[in-house]
């Protein structure tokens, strides 16, 4: 199966099409975000419909934080954007899935590459850190 890249829509607008996602009780959905290549997991984050209409138009991954409650716009203070190119959604529609292109290679707001940088170690009953930045 081939896959068709995604391109930005500048001028979309919300439409019916946004009822094909299962929005949680805060209007939310989690969105996993893919690095293209090394098809990393890099991060989890949360859109709304304002989130995905502006990611859908930008190109880049536009997130909600619910921490301050508001768009987020990946790597708008750090450089580090997030290039998209796949969207996918889930067969229930509750998560979505972004390929993306990550700029400098470094998702994390700690520097990096990924979020997903602790492992449990079942012989010691902890989680290990694996970060780069400490090796």
């Amino acid at each position: 199966m081939q896959t068709k890249t995604f391109a930005p829509v500048e001028n979309l607008q919300a439409g019916t099409w946004l009822d094909e996602v299962t929005w949680n009780e805060q209007g939310l959905v989690p969105v996993i975000a893919q690095e293209l290549g090394s098809k990393d997991i890099l991060m989890m984050a949360w859109m709304n419909r304002d989130a995905l209409l502006a990611t859908l138009r930008l190109g880049e991954a536009v997130y909600w934080t619910r921490s301050r409650q508001k768009l987020w716009h990946k790597g708008e203070e750090s450089g580090h954007t997030q290039k998209v190119r796949e969207i996918h959604l889930d067969c229930d529609g509750d998560t979505i899935l972004l390929v993306v292109e990550q700029k400098d290679g470094i998702a994390c707001h700690t520097g990096e590459h990924s979020c997903f940088f602790k492992r449990w170690d079942s012989d010691s009953a902890c989680w290990v850190d694996e970060s780069q930045s400490k090796k």
